[in-house]
């Protein structure tokens, strides 16, 4: 990771934050209209949500401070205030005299329901004013900031490969553009050759000869690899990417096993690639798939002093 953040990304993410806790209402004194603040109405959601999947075993406030981040004393005075209302029951765990499990009434459940219902209602109503498109948009987009910031809820569903599409060109350009920038220091350069390479996939592309395998997931790009042809019996292995977001779940084995596969389908002998001494990720993931290293020479490229390295496969 960076040891330095940019302020202005710092400044953006605080005015959004801003911005959406004025479009839920949480800046209200009572949450969505009612007599409970935030805190306490995500206390009820919790115990409300829970009761059937934790009912073998309880919650106990412990756990619930630790999910929440709340401050256990803090915590221990909200639930005290509670069991007073009628709200919350507590119980000595079966066998384990030092659990607390937690409990809504009757009376807590019926506190909650309102509640629950307002939050749905307004929510339904802010997405109302989308269409279908970006409302899928929305949601998949707040998905991506779960996962990036480590809600490990948000291990979603596996990436797909898919063929390419309209709009997959641009994006894989200009990603890998950013990307190669960030975590390598590659100048505008490498982004121009990028979207050449692709422009004449597209231009030049024969499904006997080529092809393209792009992961999806959610809705969005999460890496890519391109097969070329370079001749009769020779193909390129060409692009290959994954996304932060995406790293750590073989991704990229995934689509170098793909392209491999997806030369051997079309009838060639051998594939090559090139690449560069400092992508160390994706030198691993060759070596794995079993290409074998072939030469390597020093350039200047992208604004760097380079190890260009190919590799082949023998298939």
């Amino acid at each position: 990771m960076d040891a330095e953040v940019d302020p202005e990304m710092v400044a953006a993410v605080r005015a959004f934050g801003r911005f959406y806790t004025r479009q839920i209402g949480l800046l209200e004194e009572g949450l969505h209209r009612s007599a409970f603040s935030l805190t306490e109405a995500r206390v009820l959601y919790e115990l409300a949500h829970r009761d059937r999947l934790t009912a073998s075993v309880g919650l106990t406030a412990s756990v619930l401070g630790q999910d929440l981040g709340l401050d256990a004393g803090y915590l221990s005075r909200l639930l005290k205030r509670f069991e007073d209302q009628g709200l919350v029951t507590r119980r000595t765990a079966a066998g384990d005299g030092r659990r607390q499990v937690l409990a809504l009434t009757p009376e807590g459940r019926a506190a909650f329901a309102p509640l629950d219902a307002s939050a749905r209602e307004e929510v339904g109503a802010l997405l109302a004013r989308l269409s279908p498109r970006d409302r899928a948009s929305l949601v998949g987009a707040m998905a991506r900031v779960r996962r990036l910031l480590g809600d490990p809820s948000q291990g979603g569903e596996p990436a797909t490969l898919r063929g390419l599409r309209s709009g997959d060109v641009g994006w894989i350009a200009h990603r890998q553009g950013v990307l190669y920038a960030a975590e390598y220091g590659f100048d505008l350069s490498f982004e121009a050759l990028v979207a050449e390479i692709l422009a004449g996939f597209v231009r030049d592309f024969d499904p006997a000869r080529a092809g393209a395998w792009i992961a999806g997931q959610e809705g969005d790009v999460m890496g890519s690899v391109f097969l070329a042809p370079h001749s009769d019996t020779v193909a390129k292995l060409r692009l290959l990417y994954v996304e932060p977001a995406a790293r750590g779940q073989g991704l990229g084995r995934r689509l170098t096993e793909a392209c491999i596969a997806g030369a051997r389908e079309r009838g060639y002998r051998c594939l090559s690639l090139w690449t560069n001494d400092v992508l160390t990720a994706a030198r691993r993931i060759y070596a794995e798939a079993g290409f074998r290293l072939a030469e390597s020479a020093p350039h200047r490229s992208f604004g760097r002093d380079l190890v260009g390295e190919t590799w082949v496969l023998d298939l």
